[in-house]
């Protein structure tokens, strides 16, 4: 009995020794520390059909389900393969350590990743599906995010040709906390048009012949896809004759043969021409146009300032407003005219160098101006209608010359009374006389004047009142900047402040009341302003002078002050003497 329990105890210390023995076989294998959030690499030791069994060298083994596989290895795992798994966690519920395939390649993918992020190398991806603002890209195994707007360098409108297909994507950005990836097709796609529109850039020339497709329409004119370059056709170089608007001539997608007309080395920009590849018109166009000469040509545009008309093909000229008729003005060409009519016109000038002529339509018609001249002369008397009162005259029509009118400014109207007053007793459509007093149908002026019916008044006035002569006048008023004096019946004339005395203290308008006589010389007489200028301070002037000459002598030995206290004295005497006899008369 002993002898059998002895055996019993030997048999466990054997196996407790041989157990120790594996114990440290397996522990020098194995990993003496796993961490989480870590990769490391494992074999394959069991495979089913939903998972696998990893050794990584840990005391237990990790299972891995075949869906965190990617797809492209799903179908070739086999028992035995190497494999690389992400450590999720060390012991789960079931005591077995959970393990990741997915998770691994994405870490491979984005330690991948961030070496093409910092390097600026291209990497390969699938375009798998569209999304909000953009498409999912599959880096192999990593899912990232290509913006709308980073497809291409153009827009898109069908993308199903990109989608499943293997192809270079540039990482512009990366978030490793968020899981974040954003690439660019765009930036790959940029880089290889850069070098081929280099070369276009270098050797494009002025007055080349190049293909392009008309890639937008504008107002101003149409852009056109050279390849890799884009030019400007502006709307002025699409035609010889006047377009409205590029599409009437031009269609998006429509490819067609222009002439580089202007190459900027600086901007790269390219300047096309369509009717540069035809002769011009106006290179043929010698003596067939001449100034003066009539011809009927087509309204291809209308403004507020006037009518573009083609007299023939390329050939076109402007109608100003102020040749359209000789009797309507500031007339609205719009009211009249259509685009498309079809008018006479006269050539006024012609500018080949600068491919411009003057045109004008009233000129192919008779100028009333001229026919009024050939039957009324200047200083003849005419009757008419009042067509308007303004604040500067009467514009005045005649039923037998109904396209011009005649002006009667507000200087015409009286002789005695002010323009303003005077023009308040006329009315519209009243019947009147007047005088020619200008006559130009060059200008389309006709001058009128009523108070040329009668005789001047006034006339005889300015005879006698000569420059430089000394009147005496009656104060008719007074006011704080001179006085008003009386010259003759309806005639009067301001003496301004300055000119009351020569004697600054003296220069008061306050010192003359209603009715005083005031001695004054004529400075001037204007007869057709009706003005006579008056000056008290001139007279006394000369008079001091008289004074001088007439008592003062190198022989009387008297002061200069004297003689001129004595004739100044004496003056006044006379002065005031001559002034009380005037009021007594």
């Amino acid at each position: 009995m002993a002898q059998i329990k002895a055996r019993a105890i030997k048999e466990i210390e054997s196996d407790y020794q041989t157990n120790e023995i594996f114990s440290q076989m397996f522990d020098s294998k194995s990993i003496d520390r796993l961490e989480e959030g870590t990769t490391v690499k494992g074999v394959i030791v069991n495979l089913d059909d939903e998972s696998v069994l990893v050794d990584i060298g840990f005391k237990s083994e990790g299972r891995v389900f075949l869906k965190d596989f990617p797809q492209s290895e799903r179908d070739s795992v086999t028992i035995g393969d190497e494999v690389t798994v992400f450590v999720e966690r060390v012991e789960n519920k079931q005591s077995e350590i959970v393990l990741s395939r997915q998770k691994a390649v994405q870490e491979e993918s984005w330690n991948r990743l961030e070496a093409a992020c910092k390097k600026g190398t291209y990497i390969d991806g699938v375009m798998t599906s569209k999304v909000k603002g953009g498409f999912v890209v599959d880096l192999n195994g990593s899912l990232a995010f290509l913006p709308g707007s980073q497809v291409d360098v153009r827009p898109v409108k069908d993308v199903t040709p990109l989608m499943g297909i293997v192809q270079p994507f540039q990482v512009i950005k990366m978030d490793r906390m968020r899981g974040n990836i954003i690439v660019s097709r765009r930036a790959i796609m940029e880089e290889s048009l850069s070098e081929e529109r280099s070369k276009i850039l270098d050797n494009i020339k002025e007055n080349d012949t190049v293909e392009g497709i008309i890639k937008n329409i504008t107002d101003y004119g149409a852009f056109i896809d050279l390849g890799v370059v884009d030019g400007l056709l502006h709307v002025t170089d699409i035609s010889w004759s006047r377009i409205s608007h590029p599409s009437e001539v031009l269609k998006v997608g429509e490819k067609i043969t222009l002439k580089v007309i202007k190459f900027d080395q600086k901007t790269k920009r390219i300047s096309l021409g369509l009717k540069q590849l035809k002769d011009n018109p106006w290179d043929n166009s010698d003596g067939k146009y001449n100034e003066q000469t009539k011809h009927i040509g087509k309204i291809t545009n209308i403004t507020d300032y006037g009518v573009f008309v083609e007299l023939g093909t390329g050939i076109e000229g402007l109608v100003h407003v102020s040749e359209m008729s000789w009797a309507k003005k500031n007339v609205n060409p719009s009211s009249i005219y259509k685009k498309g009519d079809k008018v006479e016109v006269m050539i006024l000038s012609i500018e080949p160098e600068k491919q411009r002529l003057s045109l004008g339509i009233k000129q192919t018609q008779d100028n009333p101006w001229e026919k009024f001249a050939g039957v009324f002369n200047k200083g003849q008397k005419v009757s008419g209608t009042v067509k308007s009162v303004t604040d500067f005259g009467l514009f005045i029509g005649f039923d037998t010359h109904s396209e011009v009118d005649g002006l009667v400014h507000l200087s015409d109207l009286s002789w005695t009374e002010k323009g303003e007053d005077a023009i308040k007793q006329y009315k519209v459509g009243q019947q009147i006389e007047a005088v020619v007093i200008e006559l130009d149908p060059t200008k389309e002026k006709i001058g009128l004047s009523i108070r040329h019916l009668t005789k001047d008044p006034h006339a005889d006035v300015f005879e006698t009142y000569e420059k430089g002569k000394v009147f005496t006048f009656t104060v008719v008023e007074s006011s704080q900047d001179g006085i008003v004096v009386q010259v003759a019946d309806g005639l009067t004339s301001f003496i301004k402040r300055q000119d009351l005395s020569k004697d600054k203290v003296e220069c008061r308008p306050e010192r003359f009341s209603a009715g005083d006589r005031v001695d004054a010389k004529v400075i001037s007489s204007d007869k057709a302003a009706k003005e006579i200028r008056l000056s008290i301070k001139a007279h006394e002037i000369d008079e001091e002078k008289k004074a001088i000459e007439k008592y003062g002598s190198a022989d009387s030995g008297a002061a200069l002050g004297g003689i001129l206290g004595q004739a100044l004295n004496k003056a006044a005497e006379d002065s005031s003497s001559k002034n009380k006899k005037k009021k007594a008369s």
